[in-house]
């Protein structure tokens, strides 16, 4: 026996047998530890997440997005989440096929927040996405319509047609401290209803890459397909929402951040009110101040925010706020982070006056700054206007562009957006392609309509099905009873403003 061997047999030995002393003594351990706790009153280590579960599991939803028609090369499906790069490269994440295909499919979670529907999300999740799927915890599924996306905080917001639903308590995030224990419930790599808990490792984080968000910082499990769930205090009320991890190799690495919900919940009220989010604009980039800074620049104690930029033409620059200027207060309210400035900034109206102290050449000063509405650029969260038609056989169809076509390499077909019913039971499902009728292609939702209405009722038409670029027909039975009216619907995109 080699003495690697010796050292491996010695080391199993000696953990088996604290393994064993530990068996032996965990009653009385246990009961001890419960006197104890019971005689001082004293809370738990750890909180029991079960009851938290059992009550808050029905407010979260799994959501699954389409997207057709971007190219696919493989070095444009990012699959690391790292801080420094771009904003929207997060937690959303292609189910496993081939990268050259013209769907991505996106599996994310969501909670809902109001009893008729509405299911907050992140951002990235419904940007630029064709097509959003809901599944309650219940097993119902609903066709969402996207409401609005705030990319700047990754805050989206959802809503299905639906009432009496159970919504989530909502918590206050401004109450969370490091060492505090929150729990996720998502549905990581579309595993409904994963629970995993940890700790808050940090408040206010601001994450390089990320903007000026600042994010809960935590050792929850979070892995592609969390994105948009909801973080829960031991309480049961939900306290972030959880937007991105740092990750070196696409998964889990004991980092992740959410969003704190008193941010995410003031974002979600004015998309549903407006559909984009209001902003004051300043004009001027901040850093955070450290002690070796504020003894360069003689001030005092290491608190407030280091102004590192002014853009010309700008509200900070009309004001006469200059580079190496020092925020010290805000409104009369103490600046001791730069994230205490960046909030406060957050909630102020455009066009309100506000004045700032300033640490400039080693003595305070007040400027008085009037922030306009930040610059925003309109951006579409759906692909232009298509006419969209459902049918009795339960396929509400959409129009397909022309260069989606010469993406998916076909020159004919409608998009199936959703299928219940007869198509449903016959294998027909979201994100296939109707290339023909019988005998007949199809290019537009009015083809399909004109020809269904000369079909015999009880008869079974041959639709061609594309799918994963393979045809094939599936036989589908004309219903018994045509509906009285089949009249089509213009969809109408749903569109946001932002930065």
């Amino acid at each position: 026996m080699t003495s690697i061997q010796r050292f491996i047999l010695a080391s199993a030995c000696a953990g088996l047998l604290a393994v064993l002393a530990a068996c032996a003594a965990a009653p009385t351990t246990r009961t001890v530890a419960g006197a104890t706790a019971q005689a001082s009153g004293a809370a738990p280590s750890s909180p029991a997440f079960s009851s938290l579960v059992a009550s808050r599991s029905a407010a979260v939803v799994d959501i699954s997005t389409l997207r057709i028609g971007r190219d696919q090369n493989p070095e444009d499906i990012e699959l690391e989440i790292a801080p420094e790069r771009d904003f929207a490269d997060r937690l959303a994440w292609p189910l496993p096929a081939s990268v050259r295909i013209s769907q991505i499919r996106d599996l994310a979670s969501g909670v809902i927040i109001s009893s008729d529907g509405l299911i907050l999300t992140s951002a990235h999740v419904v940007v630029n996405i064709d097509e959003a799927q809901v599944r309650l915890d219940d097993g119902r599924h609903f066709t969402a319509r996207v409401v609005g996306a705030d990319k700047r905080t990754d805050v989206g917001l959802l809503k299905i047609d639906a009432t009496g639903l159970s919504a989530a308590v909502i918590g206050d995030s401004s109450r969370l401290a490091p060492g505090d224990w929150v729990a996720a419930i998502s549905a990581p790599f579309g595993f409904h209803g994963s629970v995993t808990a940890g700790v808050v490792s940090a408040v206010d984080r601001l994450v390089g890459g990320a903007g000026d968000v600042p994010f809960i910082q935590t050792d929850v499990a979070i892995n592609p397909g969390s994105s948009g769930s909801p973080l829960f205090d031991s309480r049961g009320e939900v306290v972030g929402m959880n937007s991105m991890i740092y990750s070196g190799s696409g998964g889990y690495m004991g980092l992740s951040f959410a969003v704190p919900i008193n941010l995410a919940m003031r974002i979600a009220t004015q998309l549903r009110a407006r559909g984009s989010v209001r902003r004051a604009h300043l004009g001027a980039e901040f850093q955070e101040m450290t002690p070796e800074l504020a003894q360069s620049f003689a001030l005092p104690a290491a608190a407030g925010a280091l102004v590192v930029r002014v853009e010309a033409d700008s509200p900070a620059h009309a004001a006469g706020l200059v580079q190496g200027d020092i925020v010290t207060a805000f409104d009369g309210l103490a600046v001791s982070r730069l994230t205490a400035l960046l909030r406060q900034i957050e909630d102020r109206v455009p066009g309100d006056r506000s004045r700032m102290e300033v640490w400039r050449h080693g003595a305070q000063r007040t400027v008085w700054i009037t922030p306009s509405e930040q610059p925003v650029a309109r951006t579409s969260l759906l692909p232009a206007a298509a006419p969209e038609w459902s049918d009795g056989l339960g396929l509400s169809l959409g129009e397909v562009s022309a260069a989606q076509k010469a993406q998916l390499r076909i020159d004919s077909g409608l998009l199936v957006r959703d299928a219940t019913g007869l198509a449903r039971s016959e294998g027909i499902r979201a994100g296939d392609f109707i290339v023909g009728l019988n005998d007949m292609r199809l290019d537009r939702v009015d083809q399909f309509r004109q020809a269904l209405s000369r079909m015999p009722a009880g008869r079974p038409i041959a639709l061609l099905v594309l799918r994963d670029g393979r045809l094939a027909y599936v036989a589908v039975r004309m219903p018994e009873q045509r509906a009285a009216a089949a009249t089509p619907l213009l969809r109408t995109p749903t569109s946001t403003r932002t930065q």
